[in-house]
């Protein structure tokens, strides 16, 4: 532990008050401002991505997406399914393409060193270091701190004040490398090299400075005064202070080490005193006026229409729409949901009922200027209702208080009356990956509640009315598929009348022709199938490929038979596919009309192709229909553990 006496920190304190003057004047306000956020309150990342916090909540709630493949001819857009998706794990490399890899370090490198991007002396950054926080900065911070403030820092005059560095450890003796892959800044790597040669001093930098903030000549300097309203202003002050008192301090200390030709003197007293900054920032309580700043702005930079995806995890069959002045305790629960079966008002914002207990929902959050002139389609559940604000930036908010950030303080920030329509689907399935939430909220007086929708059995059953019949939901079979593999994209084909080498044939492979891979994930790389002859069908399966929706492959493949596929992708393009005797019946992503072929229409009969969830589920379904044959978890499982792809 570094110790710096008081007489030392007494003699430091003139000389460090007298160089902070000198350095404020050089430092530009729009990164000491971005250096002045660095103990912010989290909300100041609205509208400035530069926030470091002191500690960042893991409330990201997000599913992972692969890229999908849109076959020629169909049209894809940016848009993203709603459909969950399991986050896609490491894709491993199959044996035959795997490049070698060397089975230990080379000789004379310590195995606790191998692999890692440099080796170092001495002990590694701790948390609290200086060091560690002007590598958090960043290079273009540093540098261009460092092009402000280098000339001015290089013709200070030398202080002489030996005991300050007293407890330092002498530098180490014999040779050594330091080694640098030239992505750090100039700063970084001279204030590193300059700890290496004089171990401790970047500790003994912060300790002083820590000291010092609390003196009577250098603690005034910190505190802004009332003059500054605004936010970027605020920040300004604020860094600027807390990086003068890191640079003035840094360098009244390098003043007493020697310092060798090989270190870049100014680089280094930049890079300790930036780092040092960083570190006293992360701790100290933002200026009196910065909240009031800080809202100022985000009120005057609030803008609509604006919207939000994500999603809640659920306890306790609820989630919340909360203001801020609530937003951070749990979501009241459990509450009355009798009166509409759906939502219902509290403090500060309003609870809503799902039908799943544990789990994630997907919910949407818009928030408009004016009220939506139609009641969307797709939903079973939609109640209106009004509640009042107490602070405005209410944020979707689970039970446990968790939030998601696209989710977070979205409506208007300041108090006031609003209407709330709750939108809701899949309740009925007490499954959260299916359940769907759509929340609109709009600036209105207060108004009596209005229902527009109920006819889920959940919301019945709330509200004590009769059980309607349960509608035959043949899908649900399918909903597997977005738990595997497949969730994010694929094709599958299902054949009838042919063998497992036809069909290979038919999407243009060579029976002959093949590779074992590990997981058949990899193959989104390539373009590959996996086949599996079912005795009275052959399936014909394509991680992220389309091959089996075109339509030269089902007229071949169903030259003797019948022949169908589905084929969707991340970007909710899909097209669902018939053929028989060579003949293409049907194709189209899109079955906003019946087909006109009775056996197409045999197929999907009963089944709802206007609903927007479970789409790929109810293709499926018409596939099975018409085969014969559907895919199922256990073949799915017999083509994976086979691992034979088919390379087209």
């Amino acid at each position: 532990m570094v110790q710096v006496s008081d007489d030392a920190i007494e003699r430091l304190a003139g000389v460090v008050a007298s160089r902070m003057a000198s350095l404020a004047d050089r430092i530009p306000a729009a990164p000491a401002a971005e250096l002045g956020r660095w103990g912010a309150p989290e909300d100041a990342a609205d509208f400035a991505p530069d926030v470091r916090r002191r500690s960042v909540p893991d409330r990201i709630l997000a599913r992972g997406l692969r890229p999908g493949r849109t076959p020629p001819g169909v049209s894809g857009g940016p848009t993203v399914s709603a459909r969950p998706t399991p986050t896609p794990g490491p894709r491993p490399t199959p044996a035959s393409r795997r490049l070698p890899r060397p089975s230990g370090p080379p000789a004379g490198v310590p195995v606790g060193q191998y692999g890692q991007r440099s080796v170092e002396l001495g002990e590694p950054e701790s948390a609290e270091s200086p060091l560690a926080a002007l590598r958090d900065a960043g290079p273009l911070l540093t540098e261009r701190l460092l092009g402000a403030l280098e000339l001015v820092v290089g013709a200070e005059e030398r202080a002489e004040l030996p005991e300050i560095t007293a407890s330092l450890a002498p530098p180490p003796e014999g040779r050594f490398a330091f080694l640098s892959d030239g992505s750090d800044s100039v700063a970084m790597s001279a204030a590193r090299l300059l700890e290496r040669l004089h171990p401790g001093v970047a500790e003994l930098v912060v300790a002083s400075a820590r000291r010092l903030a609390e003196h009577r000549l250098v603690g005034p300097l910190l505190t802004l005064t009332a003059d500054d309203a605004d936010e970027p202003a605020v920040a300004a002050r604020h860094g600027t202070a807390y990086l003068t008192l890191g640079v003035a301090t840094a360098g009244a200390v390098v003043d007493q080490i020697e310092v060798p030709d090989l270190v870049d003197r100014a680089a280094a007293v930049v890079g300790l005193g930036l780092g040092t900054a960083a570190v006293l920032l992360r701790q100290a309580e933002m200026p009196p006026t910065y909240r009031a700043a800080l809202m100022a702005r985000i009120r005057a930079e609030y803008r609509l229409p604006r919207q939000g995806y994500g999603s809640v995890r659920l306890t306790g069959h609820h989630f919340g729409l909360l203001d801020e002045a609530v937003a951070t305790r749990a979501v009241p629960g459990p509450v009355d949901w009798t009166a509409n079966g759906l939502v219902t008002t509290v403090d500060g914002g309003a609870v809503v009922r799902t039908g799943a207990d544990t789990g994630a929902v997907n919910v949407r959050l818009e928030i408009r200027a004016d009220p939506p002139r139609e009641v969307e389609d797709g939903w079973e559940e939609i109640v209106e209702v009004s509640w009042r604000a107490l602070e405005g930036r209410a944020s979707v908010v689970g039970p446990d208080g968790a939030i998601a950030p696209p989710l977070q303080r979205q409506t208007p920030p300041w108090p006031g009356d609003y209407r709330l329509r709750v939108h809701a689907r899949g309740r009925d399935d007490e499954d959260a990956d299916y359940e769907n939430y759509s929340l609109l909220v709009w600036s209105a007086p207060a108004a009596p509640e209005i229902v527009h929708r109920r006819t889920d059995r959940l919301g019945h059953g709330l509200r004590g009315e009769p059980l309607p019949a349960a509608p035959p939901r043949p899908e649900r079979a399918y909903r597997w598929i977005q738990r595997s593999s497949l969730a994010t994209a694929a094709t599958v084909t299902v054949v009838t009348g042919a063998s497992i080498e036809e069909v290979l044939r038919a999407f243009g492979a060579d029976p002959l022709a093949f590779e074992e891979v590990h997981d058949p994930g990899f193959i989104a790389t390539q373009e590959g199938v996996f086949v599996r002859d079912t005795g009275d069908a052959v399936l014909a399966v394509e991680f992220n490929g389309y091959r089996g929706s075109g339509v030269e492959v089902l007229r071949a493949a169903s030259a003797r038979g019948r022949a169908a596929s589905m084929y969707w992708n991340v970007n909710a393009v899909t097209r669902l596919s018939f053929a028989e005797r060579g003949e293409i019946l049907a194709a189209s992503e899109f079955w906003e009309e019946s087909p006109t072929d009775p056996r197409v229409a045999e197929a999907m009969a009963g089944l709802d192709f206007a609903e927007p969830v479970d789409s790929t589920e109810r293709s499926l379904v018409a596939v099975e229909r018409f085969t014969g044959r559907g895919i199922t978890p256990a073949d799915l499982a017999a083509i994976e553990e086979s691992g034979v792809c088919y390379l087209l």
